[in-house]
């Protein structure tokens, strides 16, 4: 009887151990088969969505976590001694308060409701190194928007010489000017005014970084909010036309995965004259100015403040994706100047050429890295400036 009793006890313990292990078993499955599924959604919908967002613009609505900027901190009061004055004489060729409304007179009247697209570029070097790749640029501009206006804020290039330089596109009936710029004028009722105030009386340390460099950056801030169009750099080269794109800035970088902007560049800003934007990027330069960082002044300006006031009720503005502007970086830049020496290079270079006609606005060259580079004849470079000439004299490799 003991026997009996003892097998049926277990032949229960083994049937319900068995089910708990076809239990185990089917929830195993189960699970694995929904993580496969959640898996698939992820990989198709990021797929989805990065192959959009690198063709349209990405318009910011979501409210971001507040990020402070120093504008919005606790001040105190602080006096810099400058050991070196970092070439302020470089001041001057920025204007003074005596041509201010020469300078309002002048760029008022050549930015008029009848352009195109209204353009300015920024030119703090001598007049006789605007070479051919800006002129390339310059070509570029009008290639895409030949009843555009370009103004060149530089004192160099508003001479005789800057005029005979420019006077091809003169010639051929497009509009572009340079004129002397007045920072005083452009800072007015700014926080720019007192930064401008202090680097002069040696309360501010200009730094080791070009002074002029900062400047430019700072100009370009103060003009847009002036008069509102487009910034470009000088080696920019325009692909089509900008008439669509308002209150745009570029971004460099995403995030591989949430394909979130991770950095700004300033090298295009397009914006409507008093956008608050561009009021916060003036505030924030003169309050947290550094002289001795690269880009803290530029690029890392601009991203931090637009990462602050992104989502903010009032500041309207769109990010594009790198491909807008900087669909080809600075390590890579190189390629497309060359003539592919093998099969694969070349099929990568017609992809990203193609990527470019389709998807692009600009091709910045980053000049800093690229201008040792030549143009060679039959290059991606070659082809490009080709297609984007007015004037069309090339530029190669002898």
């Amino acid at each position: 009887m003991d026997n009996v009793v003892a097998k049926k006890a277990t032949a229960m313990f083994n049937h319900r151990r068995l089910n708990r292990s076809r239990s185990s078993l089917f929830t195993a499955f189960a699970a694995s088969v929904i993580s496969l599924i959640v898996f698939t959604i992820f990989i198709v919908s990021h797929v989805l969505v990065r192959d959009i967002s690198e063709v349209v613009t990405i318009e910011i609505k979501t409210v971001v976590p507040y990020l402070p900027l120093r504008s919005e901190k606790e001040q105190s009061n602080y006096t810099i001694t400058v050991t070196e004055s970092n070439n302020l004489h470089v001041l001057d060729v920025f204007g003074g308060r005596d041509v201010s409304e020469k300078f309002q007179q002048r760029a008022t009247e050549f930015s008029r409701d009848d352009c195109e697209v209204n353009f300015m570029m920024t030119w703090i070097s001598p007049a006789e190194m605007f070479g051919k790749r800006e002129i390339l640029s310059v070509e570029s501009v009008f290639k895409s928007h030949p009843k555009g206006c370009l103004i060149i804020l530089s004192s160099t290039m508003d001479s005789p010489l800057g005029f005979r330089i420019l006077k091809p596109f003169l010639d051929r009936g497009y509009r572009v000017t340079a004129i002397t710029p007045n920072l005083p004028y452009l800072l007015k009722d700014t926080a720019g005014e007192t930064w401008l105030e202090e680097i002069l009386t040696g309360k501010r340390d200009p730094g080791k970084i070009s002074l002029a460099q900062n400047l430019s950056n700072l100009m370009r801030l103060a003009y847009l909010f002036k008069f509102g169009g487009v910034y470009l750099d000088t080696d920019m080269i325009v692909l089509k036309s900008f008439k669509r794109l308002r209150n745009v800035i570029g971004a460099q970088t995403l995030e591989p995965v949430t394909r979130n902007w991770t950095r700004l560049n300033n090298a295009v800003l397009i914006f409507d004259k008093n956008h608050p934007l561009l009021l916060k990027c003036i505030q924030e330069f003169a309050l947290t100015f550094n002289g001795n960082v690269w880009g803290h002044n530029g690029p890392y300006l601009v991203s931090r403040v637009a990462r602050a006031v992104e989502g903010t009720e009032g500041y309207n503005f769109s990010v594009v994706t790198p491909s807008a502007f900087y669909s080809v970086n600075w390590v890579e830049i190189e390629k497309l100047f060359k003539v592919p020496r093998t099969e694969k290079d070349l099929k990568r270079v017609q992809v990203k050429v193609l990527e470019m006609q389709r998807r692009s606005y600009g091709l910045h060259l980053w000049n800093k890295f690229s201008s040792k580079f030549e143009i060679e004849e039959g290059s991606a470079m070659d082809k490009i400036v080709t297609d984007h000439c007015v004037i069309c004299e090339k530029v190669t490799a002898s």
